[in-house]
């Protein structure tokens, strides 16, 4: 590679780089300055360039975005101990670009590439680590764990949509949240060039945070989501393993409102400590009532009391108490 190319701060927001990315990323004629067509009619990537970054004030490269999150799933599944090699993150890289290459010059839903292709391109790659990483994907593409080996048949359109993988096995679940984060980042995506907001809510967040690639990605979230319109919010009752994660520092350092209910005497210390509760305040979250507890809204706390009303709908809809649920 003889060079190197990096956009960065580029001040108009409004102007559209994606003929400078395509023109850095494949081969053309530089005297027409036309892109060059293989005898398929698709793009050839250039062997002599290659894009660095491409960052457009607040703008990302979707297919940088893309390539981190292969890197991640790669790395649950091939990573092992020590991770991926630099080797082998280089020809992930390199991979993911080839395998999105036809999709970023006709983009339909059609001919968005799925694992299959990605294996495919690592399977033609001369170098042993490619083998190395295309037959650990293997079980994921052609054998016993293919679930994600396809498009969606799941219409994602709707307002309100909910990602469920409890049953997903031991296997698959880790592969599982990482892929809905992937997901959720496309529809910011897609909300965000409509002007549309959107929210993010993950129940049991402590489990996204236990795993190295999740709570990586997750931090990602918590950092980038605002510029894009996202409004991630996260959820749990396991206060301990939310705050054993390295992740939670840089979490609540990016998160603007925080919500608590009662604490167990543990969970109240370590989160007093994490947040600056003085003895008086954790009154609020010593032995209180369903409903009580404390708000925290940028540096100001306050203490509140909810007593919602149970002889309503929403409140029948709302409660999770069994002896409730089952009357209903």
């Amino acid at each position: 590679m003889t060079l190197l190319a990096t956009f960065k701060h580029i001040s108009s927001k409004n102007a559209d780089y994606g003929a400078a990315e395509q023109y850095l990323t494949f081969e053309h004629d530089e005297f027409t300055m036309k892109p060059t067509l293989d005898e398929n009619g698709r793009l050839m990537l250039r062997e002599d360039y290659r894009i660095a970054t491409l960052n457009c004030g607040d703008e990302d490269n979707p297919l940088s975005l893309k390539a981190d999150f292969i890197l991640s799933l790669c790395e649950l599944v091939v990573g092992g101990k020590d991770g991926l090699q630099p080797v082998e993150k280089t020809i992930i890289d390199r991979s993911v670009r080839m395998v999105y290459q036809e999709f970023l010059a006709d983009p339909k839903p059609e001919k968005m590439p799925i694992l299959e292709d990605l294996y495919n391109i690592l399977r033609n790659q001369k170098e042993p680590e490619a083998q190395r990483i295309a037959t650990a994907l293997e079980i994921y593409v052609h054998g016993s764990l293919n679930v994600f080996n396809h498009r969606t048949n799941v219409d994602v359109n709707n307002r309100f949509v909910c990602y469920d993988i409890k049953e997903l096995g031991k296997q698959l679940k880790k592969l599982g949240m990482l892929i809905v984060q992937d997901q959720v980042w496309n529809r910011v995506t897609i909300n965000r060039a409509q002007h549309k907001a959107t929210r993010y809510y993950m129940d049991e967040f402590h489990l996204l945070l236990k795993e190295e690639q999740t709570a990586a990605y997750s931090v990602e979230i918590w950092k980038r989501f605002r510029k894009w319109g996202g409004i991630p919010t996260g959820i749990t009752q396991n206060v301990k393993d939310l705050l054993a994660s390295r992740e939670v520092e840089n979490i609540f350092e990016n998160s603007d409102f925080v919500y608590l209910l009662n604490q167990a005497s543990g969970d109240r210390q370590i989160l007093s400590k994490a947040l600056n509760i003085s003895p008086s305040q954790q009154n609020y979250i010593t032995n209180s009532n369903a409903g009580e507890g404390l708000i925290f809204y940028g540096s100001t706390i306050v203490p509140f009391k909810d007593d919602f009303p149970k002889d309503t709908q929403l409140y029948r809809i709302m409660t999770t108490k069994l002896e409730e649920t089952e009357l209903n």
